[in-house]
């Protein structure tokens, strides 16, 4: 039995030895700033010492050693890397890859916050130039390609279109370009999806959402395909102090024990709830990629095993009128999050400037829902009851 392969095997078990913490069943929680050594020796050769490959908090930490371990073999990467956030993998990415002067390719609608750091800091700060696509085309990507270009990055599903990239495609061109990719993978988590074996770089996730779990704590990991950049993240990471802290780490590895169930739990609601407001007179349009009605239905196929429980939707009216909708929800609660075990709602760009609308082509009037573990018969009751009061 091969336990690396297993996905069932790695989220309980991949990487855990109870002998090493007294016959614990769960490992406890490194509350430690640093660590000591017997001898002189042993410290001046902590790098080739098994048992003594913890030196300072800000480095390592066991429990996160045990989770980038587990991510790594999901995602089928040669390393990974945990962070105090996603954003904060999300810059070591950048970092790691590209430098002053460099061009960089993101897709039109990712993140607000990493289009915000791409503009204030790496163009008007580093000197770096950045091109938006929809990423929906990868032959667009090539022809933005320029010999500057050192990063792609890619949101597949895109977390308020739920567009897809041709990842396998995309990662052939950047290749050929010598250049590097970056993919957030939050949405379907490495259940779903495993972008590094179909060429992509570098995976980011944000484990504040599906890998936590719980919606009590914060961090992200970036998962790779090559050693060198491994080791060199973590690096970066040390430089900028931005190591998850220990319970942060204790708390994914607890959620990560039931991800597979939850998925698939996500899968099913996410799906049944997307095919409630199709078929709804006074919604317009729902963007959901496990849809077949979804214009990249066949694509999402041919990469994903599944879809999350995040969509969105627009109503046939105003953004005031979507907000008004928002307000009689009983189930879904008002917030930015997603991922864990509550349903949520949220208007992305009511306050959005036109500038932006245009940018990332969706309507002011947009509706994005995450569906938690409520069950779709009563998430489906609570949007009929607003739907009916506009």
């Amino acid at each position: 039995m091969n336990m690396s392969d297993d996905i069932d095997l790695i989220l309980t078990h991949y990487d855990e030895e109870c002998n090493k913490y007294l016959g614990a069943i769960v490992p406890p929680v490194f509350m430690d700033s640093f660590y000591t050594f017997e001898n002189m020796d042993m410290f001046l050769n902590m790098d080739t010492n098994e048992r003594y490959t913890f030196s300072y908090g800000r480095n390592d930490n066991p429990v996160t050693r045990i989770i980038e371990n587990k991510l790594a073999a999901l995602e089928k990467g040669t390393g990974a890397v945990f962070f105090s956030a996603g954003m904060a993998a999300t810059l070591a990415a950048v970092t790691a890859t590209c430098h002053a002067g460099s061009h960089i390719i993101c897709m039109n609608n990712a993140y607000g916050p990493v289009r915000e750091y791409l503009e204030n800091v790496c163009r008007k700060q580093l000197g770096m130039t950045v091109t938006y696509v929809k990423g929906s085309n990868s032959n667009e990507i090539e022809e933005q390609i320029t010999p500057n270009t050192d990063l792609i990055m890619l949101e597949s599903p895109s977390s308020h279109a739920f567009g897809l990239c041709d990842l396998r495609k995309t990662a052939e061109i950047a290749r050929k370009h010598h250049v590097k990719t970056y993919i957030d993978n939050t949405y379907c988590s490495p259940i779903f999806q495993n972008p590094l074996e179909m060429g992509i770089d570098i995976v980011m996730h944000t484990a504040t959402k599906y890998l936590g779990g719980h919606s009590d704590l914060t961090g992200g990991v970036l998962v790779v395909r090559e050693e060198a950049l491994c080791q060199k993240l973590k690096k970066i990471r040390d430089w900028h102090g931005s190591m998850i802290g220990p319970m942060e780490a204790w708390l994914i590895l607890r959620g990560m024990r039931t991800l597979k169930i939850r998925m698939e739990q996500y899968c099913k609601t996410g799906l049944e709830v997307a095919r409630f407001l199709e078929g709804h007179p006074k919604v317009c349009t729902v963007n959901y990629p496990g849809l077949s009605s979804h214009p990249q239905y066949e694509l999402m196929k041919t990469q994903q095993t599944g879809n999350g429980s995040l969509l969105s939707f627009s109503v046939d009216g105003d953004k005031e009128m979507a907000k008004r909708l928002i307000d009689q929800l009983k189930l879904f609660k008002i917030a930015y999050s997603w991922g864990g075990y509550e349903s949520l709602a949220e208007m992305p760009f009511y306050n959005a400037e036109k500038e932006e609308i245009d940018l990332v082509g969706l309507p002011d009037n947009l509706i994005r829902i995450y569906c938690g573990l409520e069950g779709s018969e009563a998430l489906c009751e609570d949007l009929e009851q607003a739907l009916k009061l506009l």
